[in-house]
């Protein structure tokens, strides 16, 4: 449900997108998922590759080097049994068994028994290591090999070298491994001694009991095999591989590792040893945060394995290569592809584009404008279809504009028609008043003052004054109406400097003092207060006029709102107030626009406010 709603979302917005955005996005929609697709696949596939690869290789280095091992290992096993087809050898190991037999006699107090000679020894120890020659030299390489009679007495070529200084005690340990046997060669796992150079070194050690012509137990031989001829292969193997290599027994003993530090331990409880329940096979395993890869082969002669772990990193090294060899490739071209798209987007959404600018221009009142058609597509001919539709447009509004303007001046002439008429009737009977009243030379001043007035009030109600001017007309008519009524009104003047040189049209505030004047007048009160405010607000001029006269209750005050707004048509039978302020609000409509016109508030017994707004900057509008 909700995935529902967020694709309807996504398509709405995909549906509102300009249509360069939109052909944009397919474009690279249809270059970037096949790319990205193929790129991934191709990874993928090589990694897999690279895996089998690897594996079959190492499989099959391994097997080959354990078959090179095995095949050293029997070497070994042959020449421990050597001794037994030297009739020599073993005639001499039955001599140092009776030459230790008889000394053991004599130190024992035995006084029949007659001491060896020393001679005999001599001539033991010479022949035996004369036969180690020998056997050494069958197979040269990193060996030693020990001949013991049943007694324990060693004997080994010094020519060797490395020979062990712990003789004894490995005497012990091998003799306890043969002593169930029956003459067969056994395998003994890597361990660690001191040699007589005074260093550390690792052998494996075949040893084998020694029978004489009748199967008498005579003795025993050790051949040690240095690690090293391992160490060759395997240092191979992992330079080839970049991993790590080791062997174990059938008991989880360490015959070799790479870096030699596990070399005679037991790691049977190692988790990879674990994993590799068959004769062979591979596996990935984490360790340290690491991950790796095992793969394992085992010999059917020892029961020996040996593993190779190789960093997965290591693994994918050249296939991280190649994914970033492909990965720049499939960018580079999806950038070219992407600029290639902008291009095209562009270059096919130009002339909608262009279009809409002219279609902005229309729209702010510019009729001039003209599609350019270049091409006989559907764009072309949609230019030309606008092209004819904005200038049949413009016919049209001229054709309106030339009714307005006739219709503006005739409103005009009658709106003039009904002020003068009503402003003579007024004036003239105020000096016929004074006339009779006063013999002086007020009624000179009444008539200069006339004169002003009449001068500004007659001419084009179009033209555009100052407020400044509008303000002086409005003290002359108060001049004229304090005759009439003496010092019966005060006018006050609140219009900051800026605003006195705003331009509007002519007599919009005498009307509407006039109509405060003689609606509004309190015969109760000595002097009426008639009050003209001008302020700048965000874009507009408000003028209010205001007055402290008797004001208009609620009933008056909503019809004469309704006539200025257009709500209410006609005045009830018999009531016929407010002619100048509907004349007023008429004219300003007409100039300005419909937006624009006169609002009234007004509390009973404290006077009425009239307030209208003005654009701050000329934005006639003919509605």
């Amino acid at each position: 449900m909700f995935l529902g709603r967020r694709f309807i979302q996504w398509g709405s917005k995909f549906s509102d997108s300009p249509m360069e955005r939109k052909l944009l996005i397919v474009f690279i929609l249809l270059v970037t998922l096949p790319l990205t697709f193929i790129g991934a696949v191709s990874y993928r596939n090589y990694s897999d590759s690279i895996e089998q690869n690897t594996v079959s290789y190492s499989t099959n280095s391994l097997t080959s080097m354990m078959e090179r091992v095995d095949d050293y290992i029997e070497d070994m096993v042959r020449i421990s049994s050597v001794p037994a087809y030297q009739e020599e050898l073993k005639t001499y190991l039955s001599r140092s068994n009776t030459y230790y037999e008889q000394r053991s006699q004599v130190t024992n107090g035995d006084e029949s028994m007659i001491g060896p000679s020393d001679l005999d020894l001599l001539s033991i120890q010479r022949g035996i290591q004369g036969n180690i020659l020998f056997i050494n030299n069958i197979k040269r390489g990193e060996n030693s090999v020990y001949i013991f009679d049943k007694f324990g007495n060693g004997y080994y070529s010094p020519e060797a070298g490395a020979i062990r200084l712990d003789i004894q005690d490995s005497y012990k340990l091998w003799k306890a491994k043969v002593e169930n046997s029956s003459g067969e060669a056994l395998l003994l796992s890597t361990q660690k001694y001191m040699t007589s150079l005074k260093s550390e070194r690792y052998v494996f050690t075949i040893v084998r009991k020694i029978y004489d012509t009748a199967l008498n137990d005579i003795g025993m031989i050790a051949v040690d095999a240095n690690i090293s001829v391992i160490e060759d292969q395997i240092t191979k193997l992992d330079k080839v591989t970049h991993g790590k290599s080791f062997i174990i027994d059938a008991g989880g003993n360490v015959i070799y590792n790479s870096d030699k530090k596990l070399l005679a331990a037991n790691i049977s409880d190692r988790q990879m040893v674990k994993e590799a329940t068959d004769k062979n096979g591979s596996f990935y395993l984490t360790e340290d945060g690491e991950k790796y890869l095992y793969i394992y082969t085992s010999s059917p002669n020892t029961d020996w394995k040996v593993f190779i772990s190789i960093p997965a990193g290591e693994l994918t090294r050249n296939s991280v290569v190649i994914r970033n060899v492909t990965w720049i490739a499939t960018f580079l071209t999806i950038g070219i592809a992407m600029l290639i798209s902008i291009f095209f987007s562009f270059a096919l959404t130009k002339p909608l584009r262009a279009m809409m600018r002219l279609m902005r221009r229309v729209q702010e009142g510019d009729f001039s404008v003209q599609f350019p058609v270049k091409r006989r597509d559907e764009i072309g001919q949609l230019g030309s279809q606008f092209n004819h539709m904005i200038l049949r447009i413009d016919h049209l509004i001229q054709d309106i504009y030339l009714m307005q303007t006739k219709k503006k001046k005739a409103e005009m002439h009658a709106l003039q028609s009904q002020i003068n008429p009503h402003f003579m009737y007024n004036t003239l009977e105020a000096i016929r008043m004074s006339a009779e009243l006063n013999d002086d030379m007020n009624t000179a001043d009444m008539l200069s003052i006339l004169g002003r007035l009449l001068r500004y009030s007659i001419g084009d109600l179009q033209e555009e004054v100052t407020l400044n001017k509008e303000i002086g007309h409005m003290r002359s008519f108060i001049d004229l109406l304090n005759y009439r009524y003496p010092d019966r009104f005060e006018l006050f003047i609140d219009v900051p400097e800026e605003l006195k040189h705003y331009s509007t049209i002519k007599l919009i505030l005498q009307p509407i003092v006039e109509n405060s004047i003689y609606h509004g007048m309190d015969d109760n009160k000595p002097k009426m207060r008639i009050a003209i405010a001008a302020d700048q607000l965000k874009g507009f001029v408000r003028i209010r006029v205001s007055d402290d006269g008797l004001g208009m209750n609620e009933e008056t005050l909503d019809r004469l709102n309704g006539i200025l707004n257009g709500s209410v048509q006609h005045q009830p039978d018999g009531q016929r107030g407010g002619i100048g302020l509907r004349n007023v609000n008429e004219r300003i409509m007409l100039h300005y626009g419909s937006a624009y016109g006169l609002k009234v508030s007004s509390i009973p017994g404290n006077g009425t406010v009239v307030t209208f707004l003005l654009p701050l900057e000329e934005e006639i509008s003919y509605d």
